[in-house]
Parts: structure tokens; C-alpha cells; sequence
């Protein structure tokens, strides 16, 4: 599945690129958004494959917010001005999209962004573990992760989040099950289907639940229940 997001300011257009996304089997609408502001500070949190975004919009036009983003996911242009398709191919644009966009045009630049991701290396992550850090291959990049910046990571049906002490989560197509044969036993520990944590990071449990940072409450369940509980008590005084 290729995770989108729609960045429009004309509601109806919006809601049209919307339904668009949602009949394409291959595509998932991630997030929408009426300015590329707002879409700006959701990427900073989530992984995004594609973006489709029109190019004329209020405080921050398309062209520039793709120009700002460090690390930025495939675009395809939407824009009622034919002038800004050149502009948009500097850019590396996957396509443009010329208003009013019927569904047959989007569907041809859909499956453009499909034949692209499909002729990327694939995605599944691999891990290389040492003593001290393990490398992730996440968002087509290697990624070196030290055991010790690892909070915590989130089981999401195919893939996994890594939450960071510091910096954003990466998101890797992978199974919990994989990540934890690469996690070392004595410092990172499963206390739930959807849940490893790094024991280091562990400051406060209460009722059964891990919490980190006064907000994020991570349930213990039943399975892994004893094993916590015999942590908890070699290291309690």
C-alpha cells in the first residue's frame, strides 16, 4: 500500500482527491489537509509515501513546500495553471495534474507513483545487529539506530514504529516478532503483542501499564505479565 496525503485549500477539490485515494486499491489516505502547513508539521511525525498537493494555496504554495521538506516523499502535482507543470518536473514531480481532474487522469498518475515504488528495493526492513546499534532499512534509506535511542517500539499490523528518545519515529515494514530477534534479551523486553520496551527507559509503572514521558501509557498484558513482574522484583528494594 502506498500511504498518501492531499493538501488542498478548495474544500470540494479536497474532498475530491480524497474519494479518488479511497477507490484506488493501492493507495491509503493517511491525512488531509486545507494548508501545507499543517501537512508540513504532520510529515515531521509520520512517514508518507506520496503527496498529492495543489500548487496555488494561501501562506506557503505547493512548489515551496516540497521545497522545504529535507527527505521528501513522491508528489504529484493538482493545479488549474498548465504553466507550472515544467516547474513542477524540477522538482522531481512523479506527475501534474491538470483541474478539473477526472478520476481516469488521477488513476493513470496513481499507477505511475505504483510503478515507481514497485521498481524501488523493497521496502521490508532488514536488520544487521552488533553489541550497540542495529541498521533498519526505512523509507528506501539504511538507517543506524543505537539500541540506547530506542524508547520503545510499536507493533502497527505490518509495520513496526520506532520511537526515539530524540528525533522522529521511523516506520519499517517489518514484524515484531523479526525486530525482536535482533533486540538483545538483557536490555529490551515484550510486555505486550503490540509493544517492546527498552527496560533502560523504564522510569514509572503503575496498574500494570509502563508510562513514558507523563502521557504515553503502554499496557502490560497477561502473556508477558510474570516475566515483567520477575524484572520488576530482581530490581526492586
Amino acid at each position: 500500500m502506498i500511504r498518501c496525503i492531499a493538501i488542498e485549500d478548495e474544500p470540494l477539490a479536497l474532498g475530491q482527491i480524497e474519494s479518488y485515494i479511497n477507490k484506488t486499491p493501492f493507495l491509503v489516505l493517511s491525512g488531509s489537509f486545507d494548508n501545507a502547513l499543517e501537512a508540513l508539521e504532520f510529515l515531521g511525525t509520520e512517514p508518507v509515501d506520496l503527496i498529492f498537493t495543489d500548487i496555488n494555496m494561501p501562506d506557503l504554495n505547493g512548489m515551496d513546500f516540497v521545497k522545504l521538506l529535507q527527505h521528501p516523499p513522491k508528489v504529484i502535482f493538482t493545479t488549474a495553471y498548465e504553466e507550472y507543470a515544467i516547474e513542477g518536473y524540477k522538482v522531481d514531480a512523479l506527475d501534474y495534474l491538470l483541474k478539473p481532474i477526472g478520476y481516469t487522469d488521477f488513476l493513470k498518475a496513481a499507477n505511475k507513483a505504483n510503478l515507481y515504488f514497485e521498481n524501488q528495493p523493497a521496502s521490508s526492513v532488514e536488520t544487521k545487529s552488533t553489541d550497540d546499534f542495529l541498521f533498519i532499512k526505512s523509507e528506501y534509506k539504511v538507517i543506524r539506530v543505537n539500541f540506547s535511542d530506542i524508547k520503545y517500539i510499536e507493533g502497527m499490523r505490518e509495520y513496526v514504529r520506532i520511537h526515539l528518545i530524540n528525533g522522529k519515529p521511523l516506520m519499517s515494514l517489518m514484524s515484531m516478532k523479526k525486530i525482536e530477534e535482533h533486540l538483545p534479551g538483557n536490555r529490551f523486553m515484550r510486555v505486550h503483542r503490540s509493544y517492546i520496551v527498552n527496560l533502560a527507559q523504564v522510569s514509572t509503572v503503575e496498574k500494570m501499564r509502563i508510562i513514558f514521558d507523563g502521557k504515553v501509557y503502554i499496557p502490560i498484558s497477561d502473556q508477558y505479565k510474570e516475566s515483567f513482574q520477575q524484572y520488576m522484583d530482581n530490581h526492586f528494594l
